[in-house]
């Protein structure tokens, strides 16, 4: 891959993580439960994403098989498992906690990667994981709960959302090898939108927003977050590895720790200012390997 190639594709990737590290706030602010909120935010997502796929696409292959559909798709499967458990666990533990424990998929993917993926692993890149998951520790121990039980459900619902997302990303790291971003985007989020319908229905009292400013809210998640973050993520993964991408996007705690400064008055403390440069210290020593 080319230098500019190489560049524009971390350029969309950290933007890409910038935009879903507003995700947390936006979901905490959101009128609706969490899962009612993830079907939204998905739902709305497909107005841009269609108008996408028809300008450009027809440009690349289109599934065909049940297989290439399935393949297509199945990203989509997991994000949608990864958008529930998420939501929800932010509306059972802190912001902090939940953000720090979904983003643990990087060790997931890296692990997946070497046992089952054949993906070899340098020591530097492991370096730079253990740094910046070091970081993402530090950057979030000003916001852990002294009651850190009554957290303790909610902490493991992240945690398995942590697991979903390490499967996002593993297999839209391979879709994206047969399919361009439009197919890839539209396809896993019809699917994702599909598996969280039936759970926002049985367990959310409220299904739909009733103010301009609830509307707001999952637009702005629709739009902004999933169809603007997830679509640059989708498009860098056709060139950066699965596992040096989830590293880079564990920028997300950081964002989510400033923007919770900024909204909702909770203060930036010394230990989060030394845990982002940290984090930020081991996606640039990590990049030196990808």
């Amino acid at each position: 891959m080319t230098s500019p190639a190489k560049g524009r594709a971390l350029s969309a990737l950290v933007a890409g993580g910038f935009l879903l590290g507003c995700s947390p706030i936006l979901v905490r602010i959101s009128e609706l439960g969490p899962i009612a909120t993830a079907f939204w935010r998905l739902a709305l997502a497909l107005v841009p994403l269609v108008l996408l796929f028809a300008r450009s696409g027809a440009s690349g292959p289109l599934p065909s098989t049940a297989a290439e559909h399935l393949t297509a798709a199945l990203p989509g499967i997991f994000l949608g498992g990864d958008l529930a458990t998420w939501h929800l666990s932010l509306h059972m533990t802190s912001v902090t906690n939940s953000t720090l424990l979904a983003n643990m998929a990087p060790v997931v993917v890296t692990l997946v990667s070497w046992l089952f993926l054949r993906q070899r692993i340098s020591g530097a890149f492991l370096a730079g994981l253990a740094l910046s998951i070091a970081g993402v520790i530090v950057l979030n121990s000003a916001g852990v709960s002294k009651n850190s039980d009554s957290h303790l459900r909610g902490d493991a619902v992240a945690l398995v959302a942590a697991c979903f997302y390490a499967g996002y990303f593993i297999f839209l790291s391979r879709a994206r090898t047969v399919f361009s971003t439009p197919v890839v985007m539209l396809w896993s989020t019809v699917a994702a939108a599909i598996c969280v319908l039936p759970l926002a229905l049985l367990f959310e009292h409220t299904f739909m927003p009733t103010t301009l400013a609830g509307w707001a809210v999952v637009l702005a998640l629709g739009w902004l977050v999933h169809a603007g973050g997830q679509g640059l993520i989708a498009f860098s993964l056709a060139w950066l590895p699965p596992t040096f991408s989830s590293l880079t996007l564990l920028i997300q705690p950081v964002v989510a720790a400033v923007l919770a400064w900024i909204v909702l008055n909770e203060p930036l403390q010394g230990p989060q200012v030394v845990g982002g440069a940290i984090v930020i210290a081991g996606i640039l020593l990590a990049r030196r390997t990808a």
